[in-house]
């Protein structure tokens, strides 16, 4: 036998079929339930849900009460299967592997009847070698056990002590221990989700064959020496060599762009093998780095590396390289016990605005590049620069990371570990070791990733006791959680990516939290780390409410989406805010009557006699409610970057809870299911603007805060004006002297008490006039205009319905459409149905008679299509 091996071995190191051969297995397979009553077609990469549904044997699994009806599909045992042919003479290759970039989730393969491996975890890639089993024609067979079932039965055999949560509250529709399987946590239901436990071959899968060696992997990490100022390039790949004789060749690294043409030799010997490779920039060649949006350009190179090797052998890999550096600032501030916590990209200290990013489809082959891209775009078009890839969903695919780059958008990392304790027996840190090495690999070339996060809220979880743990059992869960967090996941990052920083839970109090053994008494601290805050209850129009912490990685507000997009998952008798549908679509505790309870502190709740009519008005004005909040949040972190009040302040982050929708339901997002922009998108435009004046009122005094984002200082004015709500002409305005705006500050521009600021305006008072302000030159506003309600809407005087009139013309691509209004308008929201696109402006306050505003078709329309479907709402409309 060992005769035979020594010879094989010889016969691969040689021999003309030295080049590799890669042989797709996506496309048509066929799918097989468990008792063997259903077969069908399927696509790869797909999901059982998905083939279901395009054969039409279920419907739309988001149609009104279909996440119920559905269930039993996860329940079941699914097995996809194919029969293929070998497109090339196995007998003349040395190896064969079968290789799944990714299956959801628990599996047994077979080629031939043979079992070739097994899976149990969906953020990760197999290969299964299948030399010995492959034949000319093949029957691959994936046997795939029920996820829910899986889960269920890992947590009976954790027989020594629980891993709550056991299962998440009744109003998700859940499903239970999601924290035992190594799939998206959100799969099982979440507060914003509903339960579809996926199975299927999500990414591709492939044969590869071949004789001498392979190419497992190529990563990249640019490296800057900040004692020498100088750049360099790590390059690492994997070769798994099966010749006998060792591999003679030369590894050849071009970068045109910065006058890099470098060679380098090298040998491998048998067997897994890693060749790093090192690039050593001249100091002399310019090089620019790549800045998050809004901070300067996306700058990359194209690099390829060119394995040349015995035997004709060669491997070509081309990639983007991108330089920045990335730090994460923990220091002393003057006026506060704490620490700080900002990021500073290519040495400059950056303020991030931006959102928490879910998964974008319950069913991930419904996510299209084009889809990322219509939803990215709409980050950076809001302003913002950094999405945070929540924990509990999926590391996303490479289209998403590339886009990121391309657009700008920095993005927080968390591993995928979510509001849950999590075992630490063999099998499952085994799977999560692989995991977290293999996603470090993939993902950290991407300029984009700023910080690896280990995850969410689980530090909370556990020292605030969510679980209602004994004292006694305490030190058990601490144990797992270092385990876990930092002994392992922790160091395997480090091991494989020492360019960005690592935090072991969001919220933490950073450094602080780590000298506290990684758990802190309170990870909500505003003086340290990032913090989450939610509050329902307060009133979101009062500023104070509200944390003046470091950095505020999740804080939100929930609406309901446009009645458009509830269309078409609804019937008739769902349109109703008290329907049987709109408690089931709500997966948060009593979510909806939370939201009319923030919406009355300041509006009339809508009352028309007509069903249809109320709810499409209640559907508004939780958004009204919800943008509204959000804005007076996010201002109130904005101001809060420069200054110390009673030892906190210093604020460098806001991200709003959240982005996106997984479907259309009532949820925290600004984008709708699809990409509809909410009107808290189109607010966010606004507050998180580059040059941003904030107004507030304090014990009677009206302030007005300039922010900015910009590089440099800017000489600008400040225009104020007061409008009463019954007439279109600005009953008093002041421009104040000019002045220098700080770069990368805030700052106090203009306070004056209301009363005085009223007194000096004919016939005003709080309830009878609204205050709007803006930042300009002599020649061109600089900000939006921004503005403050000296009282609650609801008991605003002389505020009228307003006749809103539209002419709409199109321009190139874009269509224009000038607006009329007949009274002063809060809240102005224009909608074209079902017409995918966005307005450049939406949800403002008409203060003149006229306005014209862009509405930017994501896909061809025209004039009539438009009018057809044109309605404009504003808030006196509802009442």
């Amino acid at each position: 036998m060992l005769l035979l091996l020594l010879l094989l071995l010889a016969l691969c190191g040689a021999g003309s079929a030295a080049m590799e051969v890669s042989v797709s297995l996506r496309g048509s397979w066929r799918i097989r339930s468990g008792n063997g009553s259903l077969e069908l077609p399927a696509e790869v990469p797909g999901c059982v849900h998905s083939a279901l549904f395009h054969q039409r044997l279920i419907q739309d699994p988001y149609y009104r009460f279909n996440n119920l009806n559905y269930s039993w599909i996860a329940l079941d045992n699914w097995t996809y299967i194919k029969k293929f042919k070998i497109p090339f003479d196995v007998s003349k290759r040395c190896k064969v592997n079968l290789v799944f970039e990714g299956v959801d989730t628990v599996t047994v393969v077979l080629l031939n009847n043979v079992p070739v491996g097994e899976t149990d975890n969906t953020f990760r890639s197999y290969s299964f070698d299948i030399t010995h089993v492959v034949q000319a024609v093949n029957i691959i067979e994936v046997h795939f056990q029920s996820p829910v079932i899986y889960a269920d039965q890992r947590s009976k055999v954790h027989t020594h002590y629980s891993v709550p949560p056991n299962c998440p509250p009744r109003v998700q529709d859940g499903e239970c221990h999601v924290n035992f399987i190594r799939k998206a946590q959100c799969s099982f239901s979440w507060d914003w989700g509903p339960s579809f436990p996926t199975q299927g071959i999500w990414k591709d899968v492939r044969i590869e064959a071949y004789n001498i060696c392979h190419l497992n992997y190529f990563t990249f990490t640019p490296v800057y020496d900040n004692n020498i100022q100088e750049w360099n390039l790590e390059i690492e790949s994997s070769f798994d060599v099966i010749s006998s004789k060792p591999v003679l060749g030369q590894a050849i690294i071009a970068i045109p762009e910065l006058k890099i043409q470098q060679t380098n030799s090298v040998e491998l010997h048998h067997g897994e093998r890693i060749v790093k490779l090192f690039v050593k920039i001249d100091k002399s060649v310019t090089i620019e780095t790549w800045w998050p949006h809004g901070h300067g350009n996306q700058t990359g190179y194209n690099m390829t590396v060119l394995f040349k090797l015995d035997g004709g052998l060669s491997f070509e890999k081309s990639a983007k390289v991108y330089f920045r550096t990335v730090e994460l600032i923990e220091e002393p501030i003057k006026g506060s016990h704490g620490l700080s916590f900002y990021f500073k990209i290519n040495g400059l200290p950056i303020f991030l605005k931006g959102s928490n990013w879910i998964p974008a489809d319950s069913f991930q082959d419904r996510v299209t590049s084009a889809l990322l891209r219509l939803l990215l775009q709409s980050v950076v078009d809001a302003n913002m620069n950094v999405l945070r890839v929540w924990g509990g969903g999926i590391y996303e695919q490479d289209a998403f990371y590339e886009l990121c780059d391309e657009l700008g958008i920095m993005v927080w990392q968390d591993f995928m570990f979510a509001c849950a304790l999590y075992p630490t027996d063999q099998d499952f840190m085994d799977s999560v070791r692989a995991e977290v090495a293999y996603q470090v690999r993939r993902l950290k070339s991407h300029p984009s990733i700023i910080t690896w996060s280990g995850n969410n809220e689980n530090e909370a979880a556990l020292v605030l006791n969510w679980y209602d743990i004994q004292s006694s059992h305490l030190s058990t869960y601490i144990d797992d959680y270092v385990t876990l967090y930092v002994k392992n996941i922790r160091r395997i990052v480090f091991e494989g990516d020492q360019t960005r920083p690592f935090i072991t839970s969001s919220p933490t109090n950073g450094a602080k939290s780590t000298a506290e053994g990684w758990l802190s008494e309170n990870p909500y601290d505003p003086n340290y780390g990032d913090v989450h805050f939610y509050d329902y209850v307060g009133d979101c129009w009062n500023w104070k409410i509200f944390p003046k912490a470091r950095f505020v990685s999740e804080y939100g507000y929930q609406s309901w989406p446009s009645f458009s997009t509830l269309e078409k998952v609804s019937s008739k008798e769902d349109w109703s805010y008290e329907s049987k549908f709109a408690h089931h679509r709500q997966h948060f505790t009593d979510g909806n009557y939370k939201m009319l309870h923030q919406a009355e502190l300041h509006f009339k709740l809508p009352q028309s006699a007509d069903q249809l009519r109320k709810f499409k008005d209640t559907i508004y004005l939780t958004q009204v409610m919800q943008a509204q909040c959000v804005k007076t949040e996010t201002e109130f972190y904005r101001r809060s970057r420069s200054e110390i009040v009673y030892g906190e302040g210093h604020t460098m982050g806001a991200l709003y809870w959240q982005l996106n929708d997984i479907w259309q339901a009532p949820s925290w997002s600004s984008l709708e299911y699809g990409g509809k922009w909410k009107m808290l998108h189109y607010f966010a435009r606004h507050f998180f603007a580059p040059l941003l004046p904030v107004g507030f009122e304090n014990e009677g005094v009206f302030f007005i805060y300039g922010v900015s984002d910009l590089h440099s200082d800017h000489k600008m004015m400040l225009t104020v004006r007061v409008h009463t709500w019954s007439s279109l002409e600005p009953v008093c305005s002041e421009t104040t002297k000019p002045f220098v705006m700080k770069a990368g500050e805030s700052a106090l521009l203009y306070d004056k008490p209301v009363a005085e600021l009223l007194r000096g305006c004919t016939n005003c008072t709080r309830q009878s006039c609204v205050v709007s302000f803006y930042l300009s030159t002599d020649r061109e506003p600089l900000s939006p205009t921004n503005y403050h309600f000296l009282s609650s809407p609801k008991e605003a005087k002389g505020l009228h319905k307003a006749n809103i009139t539209a002419t709409i013309s199109q321009q190139g691509d874009t269509f224009v459409f000038h607006l009329k209004t007949s009274a002063v308008a809060p809240f102005v929201w224009l909608d074209v149905g079902s017409i995918p696109g966005r307005f450049s402006d939406n949800g403002f306050l008409m203060t003149e008679k006229t306005q014209t505003v862009f509405f930017y078709p994501w896909k061809p329309t025209n004039e009539s299509e438009l009018e057809r479907a044109f309605h404009v709402t504003s808030l006196a409309d509802i009442y």
